[in-house]
């Protein structure tokens, strides 16, 4: 490695820390949030709903098997969730610029200098994560030399303007036309669409879809606090009149809760991992799940014709949604699980279901 650069991070609390640069060497500020998944970094770096945030790895040893080369495959990159890296910084306690892995083309510190991104090593993550576990996710700043930038909150923005596609593209020839609202979606998602037969038409997160022709209807997951996206939530109470089968993912579940009339709030420091536990409701049947959230649904806000359709068996949150009568679900989870479990990929064929289901009634 070259010479080592020193950064001080600083906390909303007043408390510093002296790490050693490994990206690019710029101050940056946002929110501190932490995940405690072992493997998937470049997944989850790219991830749009990380927008915004300064990312906390818990695992202890990151950078060994680098980062993948840019492939695409159906106008997607391969190995990515997104076109770049979305956080605002990352921060680990070891970090080693040698890498071995079959897929790898360049170092986790190469490829964050390419995309200006800060990361910074030697610093005590675990003392961060108690920190964050008992006071919650807090605003931080990554000072280099004197240049100390503003606080910044995140989630007073409308972030997922920042990360959704601004104008409509078509991916696939399949036979189900599926409307994919983009609220800062994961590659992964359109490549399980893709994967069913699906012609799927990705358009802009305040694009008013209620005259366009489609067989479903998909919300996906995105960066901030829910209630930022108006047009989306009216947009989502017009689909509701109708009986055409929707799915969302992630914010897409909290939208579609405040669609319905629900409210949605932040959690202390949010569900970031691989290893979430979640209960189908009305069963004994438990699910691994991959999560990246700060915000929940108040679960007794939800209008009669709604109910929960997943809890979490940590701390009995709600990780899921459904109508009581029409083709409407949602997941808090990720099911496309890039990177994590893949359990819950079958909803992916409940919501193909529903729309062959749908299209045999109009027939």
């Amino acid at each position: 490695m070259s010479e080592e650069t020193k950064a001080k991070l600083i906390l909303q609390d007043g408390s510093e820390y002296i790490g050693t640069s490994f990206g690019y060497q710029e101050s940056i500020a946002g929110e501190m949030v932490f995940n405690t998944a072992m493997t998937g970094y470049p997944e989850s770096l790219t991830d749009p709903s990380y927008k915004g945030q300064i990312l906390v790895s818990t695992f202890p040893l990151i950078g060994n098997y680098g980062v993948p080369g840019d492939m695409q495959e159906d106008e997607l990159f391969r190995f990515y969730e997104s076109d770049k890296i979305q956080v605002s910084a990352f921060i680990v306690s070891d970090y080693t610029e040698a890498y071995s892995h079959w897929n790898a083309s360049l170092s986790l510190g190469d490829w964050m200098k390419q995309h200006k991104i800060p990361g910074i090593y030697g610093v005590d993550t675990r003392a961060l994560t108690k920190k964050l576990r008992e006071q919650g996710s807090m605003l931080a700043k990554i000072v280099f030399e004197d240049q100390v930038p503003e606080w910044k909150d995140p989630n007073l923005e409308n972030l997922v303007s920042q990360v959704s596609v601004s104008e409509k593209i078509v991916y696939g020839k399949g036979k189900h036309k599926v409307l994919l609202l983009d609220c800062g979606v994961k590659n992964n998602i359109i490549r399980c669409l893709l994967k069913r037969d699906t012609t799927v038409i990705r358009v802009p997160h305040d694009y008013d879809f209620t005259k366009e022709d489609y067989d479903g209807l998909f919300i996906s997951n995105g960066p901030g606090d829910p209630k930022q996206n108006v047009k989306a939530i009216a947009n989502l109470k017009s689909a509701f009149s109708k009986d055409t089968p929707i799915m969302g993912i992630c914010l897409g579940t909290q939208l579609m809760a405040l669609a319905a009339g629900a409210d949605t709030y932040k959690l202390k420091y949010g569900h970031r991992s691989h290893n979430q536990p979640v209960v189908l409701k009305n069963s004994k049947r438990c699910f691994i799940t991959s999560q990246n959230h700060g915000y929940a649904i108040n679960m007794d806000s939800l209008p009669e014709e709604w109910q929960p359709l997943f809890v979490n068996a940590n701390d009995n949150t709600c990780e899921g949604i459904k109508h009581i009568s029409k083709p409407f679900f949602a997941s808090q989870f990720h099911p496309e699980a890039s990177s994590g479990p893949t359990d819950t990929e079958f909803l992916f064929d409940d919501f193909i279901q529903m729309i062959e289901d749908y299209k045999s009634q109009k027939q």
